[in-house]
């Protein structure tokens, strides 16, 4: 009997009395559930309870068994710890974007006590990340300015993309509506594309990029179920061409999914440079033959920037 067999009987037995409970590891996360891996059997989107949060690959998790399983909740160390960490980066960053006082108050007299300096004129601007600045022209100085904050990176930007598509056999494919990679049929592989006409350069002028990261989901429905990889290229196009689409860099397998999965791959350095600059413009996808087929919705772009 299989794996699959055992979990199709606890299924059952589970309508009938109390649900049981097994162990599973995410394979993948879908945009519905997670893909499980029990004793190497595929468990396909399988739905998750709200306390399970933070879903990734590689969780070991609790599955209640019944007549609809539901993972319960993510195996492991106490998650409390990395938790706060993650709220201080928040916290931190809604912070940076304030201007702490920390007394606000008036009347017709002069404030009691030393230090206080009498506004002439006061001013006001949005500095280049779009965050409020106060200065204040005083007559005499009488102390020192306070030392203003240290400049903050711009802000993080997410590119989506304007166009997508399939090519086969040097022109558009008419009956693929997503970007697909393969062949599954012996009739030519396709290569997909996404198009974001100049908005990626047009988002990085005069910045510095950190990190360039890509979303994608693989479709329900095309190839085999367990992961395979993406087989990522660069391209020079705006839009979609209307014969046939070239590949620039690659192939980068920066990213494997199994059906119905989404997930994020980082864009090499020399990617993130030419895209930022222009000398690329989007990204595509190409495999040959069965193994690797599929087809994958998705491709927005997040930008992240140090200066």
């Amino acid at each position: 009997m299989t794996a699959a067999d055992d979990l199709a009987k606890a299924l059952v037995q589970g309508a009938a009395k109390a649900p049981t409970y097994i162990s599973a590891q995410v394979v993948d996360v879908t945009d519905t559930g997670v893909n499980l891996d029990y004793q190497d059997a595929l468990l396909l989107d399988v739905r998750c309870a709200d306390s399970y949060r933070d879903r990734k690959s590689g969780d070991w998790v609790s599955v209640r068994t019944g007549a609809i399983p539901v993972v319960v909740h993510r195996l492991g160390p106490d998650p409390g710890d990395e938790s706060e960490v993650e709220v201080r980066e928040i916290a931190a960053d809604v912070a940076g974007d304030m201007i702490p006082i920390t007394a606000y108050t008036w009347g017709t007299n002069p404030p009691a006590g030393v230090d206080w300096q009498q506004v002439t004129v006061l001013w006001t601007r949005a500095d280049s990340n779009g965050v409020g600045q106060l200065y204040a022209q005083v007559g005499t100085a009488g102390a020192p300015a306070p030392t203003p904050p240290a400049t903050r990176p711009p802000k993080t930007v997410t590119v989506t993309a304007t166009d997508s598509g399939s090519w086969r056999n040097s022109r558009p494919d008419e009956y693929a509506s997503t970007p697909m990679q393969g062949d599954w049929t012996g009739s030519g592989n396709r290569r997909g594309g996404w198009f974001y006409g100049t908005k990626i350069a047009d988002a990085c002028a005069g910045k510095t990029v950190a990190s360039m990261t890509v979303a994608f989901s693989r479709k329900s429905g095309s190839g085999v179920n367990g992961k395979r990889p993406l087989h990522l290229y660069l391209h020079g196009y705006t839009s979609a061409p209307s014969g046939k689409l070239d590949l620039g860099d690659g192939p980068e397998d920066l990213l494997s999914l199994s059906v119905g999965a989404k997930g994020t791959a980082t864009l090499p350095a020399s990617w993130r440079s030419a895209l930022a600059s222009g000398s690329a413009r989007g990204l595509a996808i190409y495999s040959s033959g069965r193994g690797d087929y599929m087809g994958v919705t998705g491709g927005a772009i997040t930008i992240k920037f140090s200066a």
